[in-house]
This record gives structure tokens, sequence and C-alpha cells, in this order.
């Protein structure tokens, strides 16, 4: 039986075509955005800098919202290979050095597009609602996945169960234990707060950057997010108990105690 029997059959020559005019059409919406700001997108100014007619853009992207869908999830794929590409050379294996990298990953990728990060996560486009379980939700989840893997590699889903979150309402922990999951494991509900809560410090020291919010430290802006994240990798492994009899390992590595950077 032939090796390449299952391959998938190249495209034919229409569909490559297509596909080609998809991208210019993409580059260039990511151009106009770059030069003018999200707000500003406008279908017609693209159209024109392709030397294409509005209809005949409406041949691969039926409406604005497909564009911009089209460039959200393009944008998700792009943060999420920066960040993943920060975590595969780090240097070392401590776990903190490997959230740090990746949050760093994150940054990076924010204020050397902030267009891009501003299509992500500025002001919403006015009209514009991203379709449920569309596109932009299936490329967001695999950065989200990288975080949680990091953030909680080698501890069990006991001590993630486990984990101190004072505070929580019984309905709220009910309401994220039918979340679906975004990772690579179910996490239960207090992990999931914890991963919500380190996202927000994180997301939220970058906001201030790309919109210009912390320009008054000037080169020290960096120093700053690092500090922080160390403060929050720290916080959040010092509220999983180590293991011990009370707990079941279910993961390959089970971590038997947070290192003393963790706490």
């Amino acid at each position: 039986m032939p090796s390449d029997e299952h391959a998938a059959a190249p495209l034919s020559l229409r569909r490559r075509r297509r596909a080609a005019a998809v991208q210019e059409i993409l580059d260039a919406a990511e151009r106009h955005i770059a030069e003018h700001g999200p707000a500003a997108l406008s279908l017609r100014a693209i159209a024109r800098s392709l030397g294409m007619t509005v209809q005949a853009l409406y041949h691969y992207f039926p409406s604005r919202d497909d564009l911009v869908t089209a460039l959200i999830a393009k944008a998700y794929d792009a943060l999420t290979e920066a960040v993943q590409a920060a975590v595969d050379a780090a240097t070392g294996d401590s776990p903190q050095e490997r959230v740090l990298v990746a949050a760093e990953g994150y940054r990076q990728w924010a204020i050397t597009h902030p267009e891009r990060f501003q299509l992500l996560y500025g002001t919403p486009l006015r009209y514009y609602a991203a379709p449920v379980e569309g596109p932009t939700t299936q490329a967001v989840r695999p950065m989200s996945a990288i975080f949680e893997r990091e953030l909680f590699d080698g501890f069990t889903t006991a001590q993630l169960a486990a984990a101190d979150t004072p505070g929580l309402s019984a309905e709220l922990l009910a309401y994220l234990d039918q979340l679906p999951p975004t990772g690579q494991r179910d996490l239960p509900p207090p992990a999931t707060a914890l991963v919500l809560s380190a996202w927000g410090h994180l997301h939220g020291l970058v906001v201030l950057e790309v919109f210009g919010h912390t320009s008054i430290l000037g080169d020290h802006q960096a120093e700053i997010f690092r500090m922080a994240m160390r403060n929050l990798f720290q916080d959040t492994h010092s509220r999983i108990p180590v293991a011990g009899p009370g707990t079941t390992a279910t993961d390959p590595h089970p971590r038997e105690q947070v290192s003393s950077a963790g706490r």
C-alpha cells in the first residue's frame, strides 16, 4: 500500500487562487489597521488598496463582520505562536521561569503589534459581535491552554481542587464548574478562578502599557512587569496545597511540594 495513499489531495488551482486572494485581503486589512487603527477599518479602503471593487471583496468576505472575525482569529493565532515560541526558547526548566517567559511573550507581542492588540482587547468595534463558539473563540483557547499548562504543571487535580480561594460563593464555583475546558485537562473550579485572576493581572498590566498609561516608567516598564509576574506566580502557587495523604495523583508527574520560590 503506498504510504501517501491517505495524504490530503492537493488544492485545485481555483482554491489556491482563492486562498491567495483571502491572504492578500487579510494582509491589506492588517496594514490598514496598523496605519489607521481598528475603529477606522474600511472595506472600501481595503478594496481600493488592492485595486478591486467592494463588490469583488464581498466574494471573499460577505460582510465586514466576516472580515473582522478572520482578522481577530488570525491575531490570536499570531499571539499564541509568540507565547509558545517564548516558552520553547526558555533556557531553564523551573515552573516559575516558564510562566514568566510565557507572560513576557504575551507582553512583547502586544507592544510590538499595538493596533492588532487593540483589535483584540481595545474598544469593541461598533455593531460587531463575535460568533458564538466561532473562529475567535476557537483561536483564543490554545493560548489559554499554554498558560494553564505552565501555571499548573505537576499539580494533581486533587491539589488544584483544594486550592485556597476564600470568599468565592458556591454559586460562582458551580458556574465555573460548567465552563468548557480551554486546556488539555478539566480544571476544578478553584483552579479556574486562579487562572482568571492571574490572567486579569497579567493582561491588565499589558493593557496599561500598550495604551500608554505606564509610560512615566520609561524603560523600567519591563522590570515592573517581571516583578509583578513573579509575585503573581508565587501567590498562585502558595494557594495550592502540597501533595499528601489527602490527595490522589492523577497526573503523570505530580509535584510533591511547592518549591521555595513559589511560597
